[in-house]
Order: C-alpha cells, then structure tokens, then sequence
C-alpha cells in the first residue's frame, strides 16, 4: 500500500513513494520485464554488429608513442582484436584544458586486463603532439598504451571522440565497427549506475515524476572547480584530475604564474 502523499508525517517531496516490501517487489517485477526486454533488443543488436562488413586499409601506417614511429599493426600487441578509444584533443591547452567528455572514456577504461585475457588488445589514439601528449599521459597515470596519430587519415587517425574496433588476419588490418556520442556509453560504468539510482544523472533532459529536481544542463558533473562545485569555468577541471597529485586549484585567467600545471 502507497503512504498517502497528503500524510505530512510520511509523505516525502521529491522522493518515490513509499510502500511495504511485498507492493515494491510486485512493482519491482514488473520493470524487470521490461529490462530482460531491452536485454535481449541489445543482444539482438549486438548480433547484427557481428554481421557488419568491415574495411581494409593499410596497417603499416606508422602512429608515435613513447618509444617513437611504430606501425598501427603494433597496437594489436600480437592479438587479432583491437578496441581503440580517438580522445580529442586541444592543442597548447593545459592539462585542465584538455576534454572532459573523452575524460570520462579514457578514465573509465584505465585497465584493459580483462578485453587482453579475452584476446583484444586496447588503446588510446589522439591528434596531439606526442611531446605534449607524453606528460598528460604521465600526469592522468593512464596505463593503457596511448598514441599520436597527428596528419594519420581514417581510420586510425581523423576524427576523434569515437570508439573504434579492428581485426588483424596476419598483416592485413580492418575496420570493423566504430560508433560515437552516446554509444560510448558503455564503457563508461558509472552511467549505467547513475541510472539505477532515484535521481539518475541529475540531468534536465531525463523523464523524471513531477516534483524532482529539475537536473542541469547534459554532462555538468564532469568537470568541477576544487571544491567540487560543478563548473565547466576556467576553475575547472575534468573530475579526475583532482584525484592526481600535483593536481593545484586552477585560476581564471590573470591568476598567479605557476598555479595551472
């Protein structure tokens, strides 16, 4: 039974209804049946995805990472599969400057452990420069290999911010699926959690019940000045960054020389 939302001693603004255990199962059971659904609609998907054709190219292209020019074809580490994350980047920025949004990709996917013990390999490719490439690297104590593919054309190289996948038969390289925006949600875990909990991702966009918070703009937490406030402002910083030493508050521009990194 649902507490009358007119009680003021139980009623709860903002807030789901309160129930007893046996009316949240009931209900509980209900949406389950609608997830096992669109479990089974994204296996279905996945399945057509395997039926995709895909696209030769050449995989001697060389790519530079920290040991120089290397061939794309190293990237597979010997496997056949790859997995490659494009981050954007911007050139000359600070290491707060660079994206937040391929932050939440990158930093999500720091250890590969499991796609390498399955046979794919993973990696990281950007248009940066690699001197300035190497020390956000260091400075991020990211793990996973990454590269510069500055002037490489597609597709390893062009446009960032997608996830891409490729296959090796001995020397011969292709392009096998590639997608952007929110279909790289799934690497990064958090959102699917956020979306389990009452609240979600606190984003306007959401279909929420009347009465919850209204949300912010897409994507405002993943960038906060150092006191975790929420702020996409030149005191801010892709979220993780706070969490590396070294990491100083930063200051809006005529600031102190020394405080950005």
């Amino acid at each position: 039974m649902t507490t009358a939302p007119d009680d003021p001693t139980t009623a709860l603004p903002g807030r789901p209804p309160i129930v007893d255990l046996d009316t949240w199962q009931t209900e509980r059971d209900k949406l389950l049946v609608r997830e096992k659904a669109h479990t089974h609609e994204g296996d279905a998907i996945a399945a057509a995805r395997r039926r995709l054709p895909m696209v030769e190219f050449d995989g001697t292209v060389d790519v530079v990472g920290p040991d120089g020019p290397v061939p794309f074809l190293d990237l597979f580490q010997g496997r056949d599969e790859l997995v490659v994350y494009k981050h954007m980047w911007h050139d000359g920025e600070p290491h707060e400057g660079q994206c937040a949004g391929c932050t939440t990709t990158a930093w999500h996917a720091k250890d590969a452990v499991y796609l390498n013990a399955r046979g794919v390999s993973f990696a990281i490719v950007t248009t940066g420069r690699w001197d300035e490439v190497a020390p956000y690297v260091e400075f991020m104590g990211y793990t996973q290999p990454w590269y510069s593919v500055r002037d490489v054309e597609e597709p390893v190289g062009g446009e960032m911010g997608y996830l891409t996948c490729y296959l090796r038969d001995g020397d011969r390289v292709f392009l096998t699926y590639s997608t952007t925006g929110r279909g790289n949600e799934p690497v990064n875990g958090s959102f699917g959690l956020l979306d389990m909990t009452p609240y979600g991702r606190g984003e306007a966009w959401e279909d929420k019940p009347e009465g919850w918070p209204e949300g912010h703009e897409s994507c405002w937490f993943w960038s906060t000045d150092a006191d975790g406030n929420a702020t996409w402002g030149p005191t801010g910083r892709p979220v993780p960054q706070w969490t590396r030493p070294g990491a100083t508050p930063v200051q809006p521009p005529g600031g102190r020389p020394g405080d950005q990194d």
